[in-house]
């Protein structure tokens, strides 16, 4: 299967941007995923702080992302409409790999194309970056905020999958119409809840009392 890269979400303005963020975002992945069979990235900018943007995001739910929440819970049973992204990355069967001020990777390995719990945990980051069993993927999940000029900011989510073997990879196939027909949603669902709370929140405090 060719290797295939999916880059969608608003324009990215470079002036004046803190470019060390994204940079040492991507070196940090590249140190953990560095050829992924399947690399996707989502990016919203809002007119907030970059720190009333990631308070915003950490606060947003499976229920407040429509048919995102809704296809995460089909894939990943157990949870429930009032689960927070934030909360679901950080716990079984994700594994945390980076936890930061305005960032959050988190791992998942196993069959992912099936629609079985197929997720081994692991003990801890090292065991997600040795991962090698056969006929399985790593999955890393990158989140992070980035300052922008003039009080602005971005989120950013980036996912990356790596096959261990031709095994893998054929299981992929069957997730690519899936892929495509629904990658989308992580920017126009889950990113944008988290705009619109976060500016929603910027006006309530600047409103007239």
């Amino acid at each position: 299967m060719s290797r295939w890269v999916t880059v969608a979400g608003a324009p990215r303005n470079t002036a004046g941007v803190e470019p060390r963020v994204g940079a040492a975002v991507a070196e940090g992945l590249d140190g953990w995923l560095p050829t992924p069979v399947i690399r996707v990235q989502h990016r919203r900018e809002a007119n907030v702080d970059a720190v009333s943007l990631w308070r915003a995001a950490g606060a947003i739910t499976l229920a407040d992302t429509r048919a995102l929440g809704a296809l995460v819970r089909l894939r990943i049973p157990g949870l429930t409409p009032a689960t927070r992204f934030d909360e679901m990355f950080r716990s079984a069967p994700f594994n945390p790999l980076c936890v930061a001020d305005g960032v959050l990777v988190s791992g998942l390995v196993g069959r992912i194309w099936t629609l079985r719990r197929d997720y081994p945990s692991l003990p801890d980051a090292a065991a997600f970056r040795e991962w090698r069993e056969r006929g399985t993927v790593r999955v890393l999940f990158a989140n992070w905020v980035e300052p922008l000029p003039q009080g602005r900011s971005a989120l950013v989510s980036e996912t990356r999958v790596d096959a261990v073997d031709r095994i893998a990879r054929l299981g992929l196939t069957t997730l690519a119409p899936l892929i495509t027909g629904s990658h989308s949603l992580i920017g126009s669902d889950g990113l944008a809840a988290a705009v619109r709370r976060a500016e929603a929140g910027r006006r309530a405090e600047t409103a007239p009392r």
